[in-house]
């Protein structure tokens, strides 16, 4: 007789209709992945990608197996030594970037196999199941590694059982639903909760033009359990979850937009002015905005239009704005104004403020957006961001996002761009230009095109065929949707005229592109175009100091936005690679350090550049939306800036020893990647 048998009839390692069970399917895969982990440890260098994708495709049936993550965890301390992530941007774990971890996981092809395999390396280094000296990562930062992804991804931890959910989760949802709860049993939920709170506090404070992304880091988090969670942090983060959804009771009691809506119809003025400041109060504090508040914003302006100034948190001079310009809010509110696009009240409030409805060419341009003839492909576009049955046009789409980038108190804030140049932008001209702003709007929704001058020709970006970005971002606010294209094309044709000069093309194309606010002078580090060799570095640093800083340059304050360029490294001072940002300001901080505010046109104002290097978004003298640097710490990343020569000041004032200091910190990160002469 062949083969065991139990009381069932059924032989050992087959279930009882005759299928391999699920533990003798995860062994014998088991025993393929101990094989093939040693021919890809044997292997030549050269040909470790050939064995690597044998342990990937074994790899993806575990992940998809009952039981089958935990036996690869069971291998994960010997998957460095193997080679696993040999060649690839997995190599080094200390270079890991939390943020990257959830796109990854929701690619398609060996990108979440690769990403899975990762993360199970970094819980083994964090659970000292990894030798020391065997891996570039502590065990402390593994740790804290996970607790970032954790709260970065908590749809894995507490799943909702959505068709949404289904669909955004990615093609491996399931098993990366599973790798976080071994994750989360592994290293514990007890601190993630403050972890998630402190998080979303932070982004709350840059001021995001996109909340949906905040909005569900705090639905995410009111799925922790209570036993988790301390009483302070739940408090914390019942503040953000009240403002995205019922700040005020009566919302909370009708959750149905239409009931909420009839039940104001029957408050009378006392009962709406105070619904009224409980939501202002609350979008003031967190920036969100609950679809009740845009409801209560309509019914204000056709109930009792003598609250809305309560309605949107307006102080003397937006209430006196407000006055002078009632009948068209009422007009954009009527248009824009929607729960779909409750958003935007903030940036009605905040174009209030700045009283720019005082000013004829926005005003006039605003009213242009209303019933302007969209262009078919913009309007699909902008129209395939909302949901379905939200009564919600392409032009009230357009207006609510050009009220959100003229009232935010950076334009497009730490918004979503594909590109740092076309953010620069959108958030400086928004600031000083927003006429020139609407009228570029305009004519991309309209005509399909943006025009610029440079060097004595006009033009015309509907006659360049591509820019720098193949594919646009769907998330992206309505405003930067229709204008980035346009755009980055523009900027990229510039560059290309001035690709074979002897300087750095930003030298001329910055002030063609971004204007008469952009002074002509420009100092740079590197002594060719290619930017393989620094020069001169004591002379650049010189002149930032004489054109920057209040000691040399004869009080000069900036009095625009400057685009500058950054080397910008990693957490280890690596260099990773150019970016723009632009500075703001510099002055003391509130403990009276010299600081440089800027504007940073990426996701995120927070990094972590190395050597103590880290810009802040709040605590250290900061507006909404604004980064800071000690003003020693911005001069060591800068490699480009423009300055005027008649506010130049004592370049030959500033220390030997200043010098000396931003030199060797400079030449201590991203300098290593570079000569210098």
């Amino acid at each position: 007789m062949s083969g065991s048998t139990t009381e069932g009839g059924a032989s050992l390692g087959r279930d009882a209709g005759g299928e391999p069970s699920a533990a003798s399917v995860v062994e014998r895969l088991l025993s393929r992945l101990d094989a093939a982990l040693e021919h890809l440890a044997e292997a030549k260098p050269f040909a470790k990608s050939i064995y690597q994708t044998d342990v990937f495709q074994i790899a993806e049936a575990l992940m998809n197996a009952e039981g089958g993550l935990d036996a690869l965890y069971s291998r994960a301390h010997r998957f460095d030594a193997a080679g696993v992530f040999e060649g690839g941007p997995w190599l080094d774990a200390s270079k890991l970037q939390p943020p990257l971890v959830e796109g990854s996981l929701k690619a398609r092809g060996v990108y979440p196999v690769v990403e899975t395999l990762s993360e199970l390396r970094v819980l083994a280094i964090a659970r000292g199941r990894v030798e020391a000296g065997a891996t570039t990562m502590s065990r402390e930062d593994a740790v804290e590694f996970l607790q970032d992804v954790m709260a970065l991804n908590l749809e894995f931890i507490f799943p909702a059982d959505t068709e949404e959910e289904r669909i955004s989760g990615g093609p491996h949802r399931a098993s990366n639903i599973r790798l976080f709860g071994l994750i989360a049993r592994e290293i514990g939920l007890r601190s993630l909760l403050a972890d998630v709170v402190d998080e979303i506090e932070q982004i709350s404070a840059q001021r995001p033009i996109n909340c949906a992304r905040l909005t569900r880091m705090v639905d995410m988090a009111t799925r922790i359990p209570a036993d988790a969670v301390e009483p302070a942090v739940a408090e914390r983060l019942q503040v953000f979850a009240s403002a995205a959804h019922a700040p005020t009771p009566l919302s909370v009691e009708l959750s149905d937009l239409a009931a909420y809506r009839q039940a104001l119809k029957d408050c009378d003025a006392a009962k709406l002015d105070a619904e009224a400041r409980m939501f202002a109060d609350s979008i003031n504090e967190t920036g969100l905005v609950a679809p009740h508040h845009a409801v209560l914003v309509r019914r204000v302006c056709a109930q009792a239009p003598e609250l809305l100034g309560v309605a949107l948190g307006l102080g003397a001079q937006g209430r006196a704005e407000l006055e002078a310009q009632q009948e068209l809010v009422l007009r954009l509110c009527k248009v824009a104004i929607l729960p779909a696009t409750a958003q935007a009240i903030y940036g009605l409030a905040g174009v209030l403020k700045r009283a720019m409805l005082s000013r004829s060419e926005v005003a006039a341009g605003l009213q242009r957006l209303v019933s302007l003839d969209l262009q078919s492909d913009v309007r699909r576009t902008l129209l395939a961001r909302r949901a379905h049955r939200d009564g919600v046009t392409a032009n009230a789409l357009l207006v609510a996002g050009a009220l959100s980038v003229l009232g935010r108190p950076l334009g497009v804030g730490q918004g979503n761009n594909p590109t740092c140049q076309a953010a620069r932008g959108i958030s400086l001209w928004s600031q000083h230009a927003p006429g020139y702003l609407l009228e570029m709007l305009i004519s991309a929704a309209r005509d399909g095109l943006v025009e610029k001058d440079f060097e004595g020709e006009r033009l015309k970006s509907s006659d360049i065929e591509h820019g720098l970005v193949l594919r646009l971002d769907t998330d992206l606010d309505p405003v930067s949707l229709v204008l980035v294209p346009h755009l980055d094309r523009l900027y990229s044709l510039m560059m290309k005229r001035v690709a074979t000069r002897s300087e750095d093309g930003h030298k001329w194309v910055n002030p063609a592109f971004y204007g008469r606010w952009v002074p002509h002078g420009f100092a740079s580090v590197f002594a060719d175009v290619a930017q393989t060799t620094v020069a001169e570095h004591d002379d650049f640093v010189r002149r930032f100091y004489a054109t920057h800083h209040p000691a040399y340059n004869e009080g000069h304050d900036l009095m625009y936005p400057n685009p500058v360029g950054l080397c910008i490294t990693n957490a280890r001072g690596d260099y990773l690679g150019p970016h723009a940002v632009s500075l703001l300001r510099v002055g003391e901080d509130p403990h009276g350090a010299l600081r440089v505010y800027f504007f940073n046109p990426n996701n995120e104002g927070r990094q972590d550049w190395g050597h103590g290097v880290r810009p802040s978004i709040r605590g250290n003298g900061e507006s909404e939306g604004e980064s800071s640097l000690p003003f020693h710490q911005m001069v060591t990343r800068l490699y480009a800036f423009h300055y005027n020569p008649y506010e130049e000041g004592d370049a030959f004032a500033v220390p030997p020893e200043t010098l000396q200091e931003v030199e060797q910190a400079a030449r201590g990160s991203w300098g290593r990647a570079f000569s210098w002469r």
